[in-house]
C-alpha cells in the first residue's frame, strides 16, 4: 500500500508510510542515508526507500489495480534500480527523469511499482511503467497512494487509498505556510493503516536536512538523524 507525501512552503518536508504484509524490513541510518531496507530472499538487504545527505527522497507504492504495460520486454530500465541508485546517490533527479521520459521503465513481472521521487529542491517525478511519468518544479503540495495518477479513480480496486489521498490532499491544502514535522506526521497518521499495517512513518525536513521516523505507529516514540552533525 503506501502514502508518499510533498509540502514546499517555508520548507521541504517530505513524508512516507511504508504499509506492507509478511516483509522483513529495518530502518539503517548511516552518514549518507537513512534507507528503509527489505530482506529479499536473493539480494538480503536491499535499500529501497528513505531519505539521503543530498536531500533526496524515495518512496516506492504499489499501483492496484496491476497494469500488465509495466511487466518487462527486454532493454527497459528497472524501477527498482532506478529508486536504489537515486537514494545511492549514483543517479540524480534529473538523470532518472530522462530516462523515465524516454518510456524505458518496467517493474517486476506482475506487479506494477510507482516511484514518488524528489530531490534538495522540493521538484517531484512520479513514475508509473508502462504508463510515462509526471514532472513536478517545486509543486506547493503532492500526494500518491496507490493508484496510478494518470488514471486517478477511473479504475478501482480495495486497496487503492483513494480514501487516503483524498484525506491527505485536504489536510495539505488547508496547511498552513509553516508546515512542519509535526504537521507532516499528523497526515501519516490519518492516513495510517491496519489490516495492510504501517510499519514506518517518516519525514524528512529537507531544509535542515533531518530525518525523523517511527515504527509500527508508535507515533511518539520517534528517531532523529540530523546528516548536518555528522
Amino acid at each position: 500500500m503506501c502514502t508518499s507525501i510533498i509540502s514546499n512552503r517555508k520548507k521541504t518536508i517530505v513524508g512516507w508510510n511504508l504499509d506492507i504484509i509478511g516483509m522483513e524490513y529495518r530502518v539503517r541510518p548511516d552518514k549518507h542515508g537513512v534507507y528503509i531496507e527489505i530482506n529479499d530472499a536473493k539480494e538480503g538487504w536491499l535499500p529501497l526507500f528513505g531519505a539521503n545527505s543530498r536531500g533526496d527522497f524515495v518512496g516506492m507504492p504499489t499501483c492496484w489495480p496491476f497494469d500488465r504495460r509495466s511487466d518487462p520486454t527486454g532493454g527497459e530500465e528497472h524501477i527498482i534500480m532506478l529508486d536504489i541508485d537515486l537514494l545511492l546517490m549514483k543517479k540524480t533527479l534529473q538523470e532518472i527523469r530522462e530516462i523515465a521520459e524516454s518510456g524505458r521503465v518496467c517493474s517486476v513481472p506482475g506487479v506494477t511499482f510507482m516511484s514518488s521521487l524528489s530531490d534538495a529542491e522540493g521538484n517531484l517525478l512520479q513514475i508509473v511503467p508502462g504508463q510515462g511519468c509526471i514532472y513536478f518544479q517545486k509543486p506547493e503540495y503532492k500526494v500518491m497512494t496507490n493508484f496510478s495518477p494518470f488514471k486517478m479513480d477511473s479504475e478501482t480496486h480495495p486497496w487503492m487509498g483513494w480514501d487516503r489521498y483524498q484525506k491527505a490532499v485536504g489536510m495539505l491544502e488547508a496547511a498552513a505556510d509553516d508546515f512542519d514535522i509535526d504537521d507532516c506526521f499528523a497526515v501519516l497518521k490519518e492516513v495510517s493503516q491496519m489490516v495492510c499495517p504501517t510499519v514506518v512513518s517518516m519525514v524528512y525536513d529537507v531544509t535542515e536536512r533531518t530525518v525523523y521516523w517511527c515504527e509500527n505507529k508508535n507515533w511518539d516514540q520517534r528517531e532523529k538523524f540530523d546528516f548536518r552533525k555528522i
